[in-house]
């Protein structure tokens, strides 16, 4: 009797085990601190279960039943299969694996996008005043986020949080603003018929975190595109600059006689008259001085920039680019080359095989010239598919041995020159990639920079100056500064395209057009923290428009003709088989 009682009492001694364990997370539970108290308890009643299993087994050969084997191995499999499930979802929530099989890769963000978002300088919130929050935008700034943590958002209800709305100046429900530091924009209003744009985010965020503004000027006078909207205008093209921070301008040169100080880049679009010598002169002393030229020249006009180009290395060919490879595809017959392939430059580095078109274009020749580095940024497909035609009154353009040209041909290139020049001690914004020219004009210089060379990482250069004037070329009759002075090197740049009509409204934002616009300006520009790349995508419209003969023949054929076709086949069947 006193063996059995024995038994009994360790038996229910063995039941304190799991009631200390219950104490201890209770109190840790409840207190929300694990210390030395429910420490104890758990760990006691861990050790009192752990010697009553064993000894439980020890009495009874709990081991060796097959029901214990087979319910230890049941039990083993379970905590396995926990244990790879929590391991998977461990991993998901550190690692994200997202896959988008849009054609227009609709969920992701473009390369613009995430190179300037992993790369902010600061930590940037946007602010979202409304009250409904739209879940196709939700995944827009997600997207945002996941590239970088020093992009935050968050969605405001005005009403609730008046104080914060007077703050931004909000008017309306829908408001999206971006906020850096003491910097804040409003990037656009959203409703139900218009959400949250890739391209306009991206555009402001640029503008917000980058202190530079670039001066452009697009040249007028010689019947170039015109800058407001209207026929053959390239509207558009100049507020894509403006979204990227760019400051523009027209410029006459018949009434300046010499390109403003200030000019990041000049652009040439579409002359149809030829510029005066004088003004051929002024655009080659700008280069002279470290300028940077975009020249969009179309066939069958004469610039007078022969001399310009000649000493560039290039020679505007004066046959037609002709391209039959994307006729049915652009549908703008064979005078419109299709160009998929592009040079390794930072302009086009992003572009793969990317689709851009050039209505009515002119080849370019490249030749060698010292000191000029050339890389051809587009190019057309191989003969047969595409050549130079000389007959441009011809209705059918054919290829004619001996008087045209073989594809593939060139129709843009990118051109940098480098050439020495003098600087000395007077403090001027340079950026790191490059040093600051010394402004040139008929061998004087002046100690004012181009805005395009002052950036906010800059480290001060000095540039030669005496009594506001300094000589580039050492000769003996020139002045020479009393402050010390370096050589350095001057790069200029310039990009010669054999179209102007790629960049006009409407075609400007078909496929990479707008791309290869600006990009060729922002680099240009030498605003080497500019990101370049392709612009964000916008979802493609995909409705299918249907006359009202169509629609009711789809609600016929679908409400009668269909059901009757699949009836016949059945009574058929069940005539074959009867």
């Amino acid at each position: 009797m006193n063996i059995v009682a024995k038994k009994k009492l360790w038996k229910y001694l063995f039941w304190l085990g799991p009631f200390l364990i219950a104490v201890g997370l209770t109190v840790g539970l409840v207190s929300e601190q694990w210390r030395l108290i429910p420490l104890a308890f758990l760990i006691t009643g861990i050790v009192i279960s752990g010697l009553g299993i064993i000894w439980q087994s020890y009495e009874t050969n709990w081991w060796k039943r097959r029901s214990t084997q087979a319910g230890t191995n049941a039990l083993v499999a379970t905590l396995a299969v926990l244990a790879i499930l929590g391991l998977i979802n461990f991993l998901g929530t550190r690692y994200h694996l997202r896959a988008d099989l849009t054609e227009s890769q609709l969920f992701t963000l473009a390369p613009q996008s995430r190179e300037l978002v992993s790369a902010l300088p600061q930590p940037v919130k946007v602010w979202v005043f409304d009250i409904n929050q739209n879940p196709q935008d939700r995944e827009l700034l997600e997207n945002y986020q996941r590239q970088s943590s020093k992009f935050k958002y968050e969605y405001i209800d005005p009403q609730a949080r008046p104080g914060l709305a007077e703050k931004f100046g909000v008017k309306d429900y829908g408001e999206v603003y971006l906020e850096s530091g003491d910097k804040r924009q409003l990037v656009q209003t959203v409703n139900q018929n218009e959400r949250l744009s890739e391209i306009r985010l991206t555009s402001r965020l640029q503008q917000l975190t980058n202190s530079t503004t670039a001066k452009v000027y697009l040249l007028q006078g010689h019947g170039e595109r015109q800058l407001s909207p209207g026929k053959d205008a390239i509207s558009q093209a100049v507020q894509g600059l403006g979204d990227k921070n760019f400051t523009t301008s027209p410029l006459n040169l018949g009434e300046t006689s010499k390109v403003p100080q200030d000019a990041s880049v000049v652009i040439v679009a579409g002359p149809k008259r030829g510029l005066f010598e004088g003004e051929v002169k002024a655009l080659q002393e700008y280069l002279n001085r470290g300028g940077n030229l975009l020249l969009m020249i179309d066939p069958n006009t004469d610039p007078k920039l022969d001399s310009l180009l000649q000493e560039w290395g290039v020679r505007l060919d004066n046959r037609l680019a002709v391209d039959v490879s994307g006729e049915s595809v652009v549908g703008l017959g064979p005078a419109a080359p299709l160009v998929t392939e592009y040079g390794q430059h930072p302009i086009t580095k992003d572009f793969g095989n990317g689709n851009s078109f050039y209505p009515i274009s002119r080849p370019l020749e490249i030749t060698s010239v010292p000191g000029v580095q050339a890389t051809p940024l587009l190019r057309t497909k191989p003969y047969p598919k595409s050549w130079a035609e000389s007959d441009l009154q011809s209705e059918k353009l054919e290829f004619n041995e001996g008087k045209d040209l073989k594809g593939p041909l060139t129709l843009g290139v990118a051109l940098t020159r480098k050439q020495a020049a003098k600087s000395a001690s007077i403090p001027q914004a340079a950026p790191a990639p490059s040093p600051l020219p010394s402004p040139t004009t008929q061998g004087k210089a002046t100690p004012t920079p181009s805005p395009s060379r002052k950036t906010p990482q800059a480290s001060p250069l000095p540039s030669p100056t005496t009594q506001g004037k300094a000589t580039t070329t050492p000769t003996p009759a020139a002045t020479a500064s009393p402050t010390p002075s370096s050589q350095t090197a001057t790069e200029s740049r310039l990009v010669v395209l054999g179209n102007s009509s790629f960049a006009t409204d409407g075609l400007f934002q078909q496929q990479l057009n707008g791309d290869v616009f600006l990009n060729s300006v922002t680099w240009l520009s030498q605003q080497d923290q500019q990101p370049l790349s392709i612009r964000p995508k916008e979802p493609k419209n995909r409705r299918i428009t249907l006359t009202t003969t169509q629609g009711n023949f789809l609600i016929l054929s679908s409400l009668l003709i269909l059901p009757l076709i699949g009836f016949a086949i059945a009574v058929i069947i069940w005539w074959k088989r009867r």
